[in-house]
């Protein structure tokens, strides 16, 4: 089988994680591929995610490389594999790359945690103001275009519903709850989702008034995906030019700390509630 020649994020966080653990083991390419009787292409191939792996490939690569956490091996066993084909598929020759990969990204994640200054989370928008959303974007999109993202953007909302919905935290400004997207009819029922919303169970939505003042994480959107395992976390932090993806420790901490302050600097669930009510009642 050829290497991939465009593997999705997820494809290259097994390789990513197969050569930290090599590195931490003090192996280089070629004694790694010594220990399984290949050669260093096809280490380089595995950990670039150009090479799909089977479950006994990475017990066999996590066992050469000394690693005894049993989760991580399983959590990493569960990225492999001929895995069923994911909805999104079928929007890669409309979509970019980066939108396919958030999809997947939420679909694997065991957690969500987003935090929004200036708009509604996608996860958490209407139709309607997904539209008007997309209306704004420059270059202006042709119509069939911007609808397949709004039709894109309410199918990512799968993993809200259904009986094992993901768990989903939400810190959104008010700055983001003042922005008449599509108008007062559009944003009066956008507001409403969201108190919908912050009745279910497994969804908690917190706001920040500006009343609150300043606070971390302000100049930027930020979502995290809890993976099985604290070490697949991810963070993806979208900018106007695309997406950036981050996973390093270090990185992972640092944002974990800037939601957790903004967590910190918003009102209590059903304050946040009561205030989106009240921004509702003046439009």
């Amino acid at each position: 089988m050829p290497p991939r020649a465009a593997p999705t994020a997820r494809q290259l966080r097994l390789g990513l994680e197969l050569r930290k653990l090599r590195e931490r083991a003090g192996l280089n390419t070629k004694e790694a591929a010594a220990l399984i009787g290949a050669n260093q292409a096809r280490i380089s191939n595995i950990e670039t995610g150009r090479f799909g792996l089977s479950e006994r490939s990475v017990r066999a690569l996590t066992r050469n490389y000394d690693c005894v956490d049993e989760d991580l091996v399983n959590a990493l066993v569960a990225m492999t594999g001929r895995q069923r084909r994911g909805w999104w598929e079928d929007y890669r020759e409309t979509l970019s790359a980066a939108q396919l990969d958030l999809a997947e990204l939420e679909h694997h994640a065991v957690r969500l945690r987003l935090a929004t200054v200036l708009h509604i989370p996608g996860l958490l928008q209407t139709a309607d103001h997904a539209r008007a959303v997309f209306a704004e974007g420059v270059p202006a999109l042709p119509p069939p275009e911007a609808e397949d993202r709004v039709t894109y953007r309410i199918k990512r909302q799968r993993i809200l519903y259904g009986d094992d919905p993901t768990p989903c935290w939400a810190i959104i400004h008010e700055a983001a709850l003042r922005m008449r997207f599509g108008g007062s009819k559009t944003s009066r029922a956008q507001l409403q989702h969201l108190i919908d919303m912050s009745e279910r169970d497994h969804i908690t939505i917190l706001v920040i008034p500006f009343r609150n003042g300043t606070f971390p994480g302000s100049g930027q959107s930020i979502n995290y995906f809890s993976g099985p395992v604290p070490q697949l976390d991810t963070v993806l932090l979208e900018q106007s030019h695309g997406s950036l993806l981050l996973d390093a420790a270090a990185q992972l901490e640092k944002y974990r700390m800037v939601i957790d302050k903004m967590e910190a600097t918003a009102l209590a669930a059903d304050e946040s509630r009561d205030f989106i009510r009240e921004i509702a009642q003046e439009l």
